[in-house]
Order: structure tokens, then sequence, then C-alpha cells
């Protein structure tokens, strides 16, 4: 197997490089061939600009949308396929960063990464998204530290629930391009606790990352649970479940309660 570790965190000194190295050694040690894009060592370029298109036909005019044929006639710049054939080999794409320190998303740099590599045509098209997108073959899990505990993460806590906060970016990122989204790993204010608490952590990583290919993946709704012309759920699936007690999903709830831990 092929994982491709993205990685977004300005020291090497800091807890999620040590979370980083841990994947890259169990997985190797379990006969995985790992790489591992540092963004910020790579300088990586973050904003989606005209330059990313080699030949741009009409700068004046110019939209980003152009990435799907520039993918299809090879005009991307170097430093996007090079990302996007890595995508190509993994099996399983981790990406480890920092977060509620960058807004409840992603750091910019790694919004970036996102947004210039799983371009239209590589990643998704119009028609094949969500369940049908053209990574769905790939799994994909998110790897990342909070600023706060757990508990500030519920549904009663000051940061709301973090199944909610991950909707976004597991639904809208991740599913849209049709990866199998694994159970995000959280390692809950590393800062706030014991170094043995940390170290505790890191084992807890440490094994589940033995079996982590084999881990089902998260559940979304599949495409062709949609109308495809209004996009709106057909009327059999939304009977189907008029009865039930937990809406679908964090985002498709049928104005029901949220199903308990749908993106965690």
């Amino acid at each position: 197997k092929k994982v491709l570790i993205v990685f977004a965190h300005q020291s090497s000194g800091s807890f999620n490089a040590a979370a980083k190295s841990a994947a890259v050694e169990v997985l190797t040690a379990q006969g995985c061939t790992v790489e591992v894009s540092d963004l910020y060592a790579m300088n990586f370029k973050a904003a989606a600009t005209a330059e990313d298109i080699k030949d741009v036909k009409d700068a004046e005019h110019f939209r980003y949308q152009e990435t799907r044929l520039a993918w299809e006639e090879g005009r991307l710049a170097e430093d996007i396929t090079a990302e996007q054939t890595k995508v190509s080999e993994a099996d399983l794409v981790i990406f480890q960063f920092q977060f509620p320190m960058y807004w409840f998303s992603v750091p910019a740099i790694m919004k970036g990464w996102i947004d210039r590599v799983l371009t239209c045509g590589f990643a998704f098209t119009k028609e094949e998204r969500y369940s049908q997108g053209l990574l769905k073959e790939k799994k994909a899990m998110l790897s990342f530290t909070t600023g706060s505990l757990e508990s500030m993460f519920s549904s009663t806590g000051i940061n709301g629930d973090m199944n909610v906060t991950l909707w976004p970016i597991q639904n809208g990122i991740l599913h849209y391009c049709g990866f199998q989204v694994l159970p995000p790993q959280v390692f809950w204010a590393p800062s706030c606790v014991s170094p043995e608490a940390r170290t505790a952590m890191l084992e807890g990583w440490r094994s589940r990352l033995q079996g982590v290919l084999e881990e089902k993946p998260l559940s979304f709704i599949s495409l062709d649970c949609f109308d495809p012309k209004s996009f709106q759920l057909t009327p059999d699936v939304q009977e189907k479940h008029a009865s039930q007690e937990f809406g679908l999903t964090v985002g498709i709830h049928l104005g029901k309660p949220l199903p308990p831990q749908n993106q965690m």
C-alpha cells in the first residue's frame, strides 16, 4: 500500500510533527510506502492564481475553472502535477495539521493545497462527485490537534459540536472528491496536558495505525439518492427515513436531531 501524508505545521519539534513521524514509522514497518508533502518545508504556494496554468488563453478574463481544461491538456504548473501524481499513487491520504487555531478549519497553506491540487477533472467533475467522485477508490482521513479541551467541542460546549465543525471538510472536500473518509484522529488539547498524557496520545495513534487501512469509512449519502435535476433527496428516500429518530447526516438531517458522532 502507498500512503501520502500532507503535513502542515511550521515546527519540526511540534506534537503534530511527532504524530506525523509516528505514522511514517508504523506504516513503513507494515510494508507501506509512505511519502510526506511537508507544505511549509516545501514553501508550497497557497494562492490559486493564473500562474497555475501554462499558456493562459485570456488572462484578462481568467477563471480558475480553466484548470480542468489545463489538466486535460497537461498545462498545469509542475508543483500541482507533482502533488496530483502523489495522490494518484496513494491508497490512503492523511491530512495532518494544527486545527482550530486556524479558525476551525485547515491552515491556509493546506487549503491552498486543496484548492490547487484537487482540481476539476482530476478529483471531480460536475457529473462525478460525492460517492461518484474521481478519487472514490482511495481513502482519506484527518489527523489533527485542537487547542481546546474535548468538552468544549460538544453539543453544549462553547466551540460547538465537533461533528458540525468537521462536516464542511469531510463532506464538502474529501467526500465531494469521492474519498472514502475514515474517522478522524483527534488529539485533544495536547498543549494542556502532561508529557505522560501526550505520550499516551501518540501510543494510541500508533496502535490505531496498525489496522487503519482496514477501517470502515464514515457513512455518507450516495449520489443516486438525489434527483439528478433538482439535487434533492428523492421522495422514496425521504419517505423511508421519515419515521427515523435522527437525520441522515450532520448536513442532510431532514430537520431531525443530528445523528450522534456522524463525523467522528
